[in-house]
């Protein structure tokens, strides 16, 4: 059961009270997916009165095609055989963006996920009505969000794999495909933990910079968020 102790969009900050929920043309599609009813009611019931989000019914057995929003909430224990194949299956085409809610995720079914176009992860006991928010909101911007131990577990994956690539030839390692020295100054932030803000106030640019920065670079090198792009960066010798 999700914890309802943080109130959603807001956060108090030295006393003030500052709403941080994005503002959108348009409220966010969201389908929630899960094997257990009472944990699917629990990410619903958060959900449900948020203003900024439309809930999409999923039909009977019998009742036709699937609906597909803007985002697709995932929630698993553990992503086991039938989970990877369902998380595949929402991913697929790349229109509906999936956040993942998960108990427990092992480090060689992070980058699994990541590469399935998995677009936030939540660890299910911190997944609190305003992170679950803020996760839909990013995903449905095109952007990422991972827990600070989830991105430092892929790092440390990443470093290995590179690693290993290295020492299994003899000749050098040479980058395949170009990356702009700001492109990598703010991976680096990102790799780092940085959000937008503090990437912009890190490098004097503005946050629409930052976003314009990642987004081009994922466009052009076909990658599915940030912690994808961190990953192909550590891969490519970058950072």
């Amino acid at each position: 059961m999700l914890s309802t102790t943080e109130h959603s969009g807001t956060v108090a900050t030295r006393g003030k009270t500052r709403n941080r929920t994005p503002v959108l043309d348009k409220r966010v599609t969201v389908v929630v997916h899960a094997a257990d009813p009472l944990s699917r009611a629990g990410v619903i019931s958060h959900l449900q009165h948020q203003p900024t989000v439309e809930l999409l019914e999923r039909p009977g057995p019998t009742a036709g095609e699937e609906p597909r929003g803007t985002v697709a909430v995932a929630l698993v224990d553990r992503v086991d055989e039938a989970a990877g194949a369902e998380l595949r299956r929402l991913a697929r085409g790349g229109e509906q963006r999936v956040v993942l809610i998960a108990s427990e995720l092992r480090e060689p079914e992070l980058m699994t996920v990541v590469e399935y176009g998995v677009r936030a992860i939540l660890w299910r006991h911190q997944a609190t009505p305003q992170k679950l928010l803020r996760a839909v909101h990013s995903a449905a911007r095109g952007e990422g969000e991972l827990p600070p131990d989830l991105i430092n577990r892929l790092l440390t994956q990443v470093g290995r794999l590179r690693r290993s690539a290295m020492d299994s030839t003899s000749s050098s390692f040479v980058p395949t495909l170009g990356m702009a020295p700001r492109e990598v100054d703010v991976l680096r932030l990102v790799a780092e933990g940085m959000d937008t803000r503090q990437i912009s106030d890190k490098l004097a640019y503005s946050e629409r910079t930052v976003k314009n920065v990642l987004h081009a670079l994922m466009t052009r090198l076909q990658l599915h968020n940030r912690a994808h792009a961190v990953a192909y960066a550590l891969r490519e010798g970058y950072i």
